[in-house]
């Protein structure tokens, strides 16, 4: 029997000050891969005071296992984003697909920004988390 290895935990005030010392870049709107990037994608835009928008891309399932070949569009943007700096966000990015992928839908922006709380992205607010994490917001 193998066991799983244990969870590293990150509190709301840990994500926060990260955050407040990420220097984010000036942009027009926050876009959320929705589900895992919903409320990290809230916490930015608050904290930038800039429009929320989400999408909804799925690739992997609980276990963090691709469900396909690919991502898929579940949910298109809800705003217009042609000529918009976009800032997309997401809680975790394991090999950068579903980044890409959005990122590639977003086509029309003037110019789009990853963001990822730990894995692959332009900017990565946790780096040195390797580990699965027990999100603040995740239910037991």
């Amino acid at each position: 029997m193998t066991t799983a290895a244990p969870k590293v935990t990150l509190t709301f005030a840990e994500i926060s000050g990260r955050l407040h010392a990420a220097g984010l870049p000036e942009v027009d709107v926050v876009v959320g891969i929705a589900r895992g990037g919903l409320v990290p994608a809230a916490l930015v835009a608050h904290q930038l005071r800039m429009p929320l928008c989400i999408m909804q891309v799925n690739y992997r399932d609980d276990d963090n296992k691709p469900r396909g070949d690919e991502p898929r569009l579940l949910l298109p943007p809800d705003l217009d984003l042609s000529g918009q700096r976009v800032l997309l966000v997401d809680d975790v990015s394991v090999s950068g697909a579903t980044l890409r992928f959005a990122a590639g839908l977003l086509g029309d922006a003037a110019r789009v920004t990853t963001l990822t709380l730990k894995g692959k992205a332009e900017i990565v607010l946790f780096p040195e988390v390797r580990a699965c994490v027990n999100w603040p917001w995740s239910l037991p």
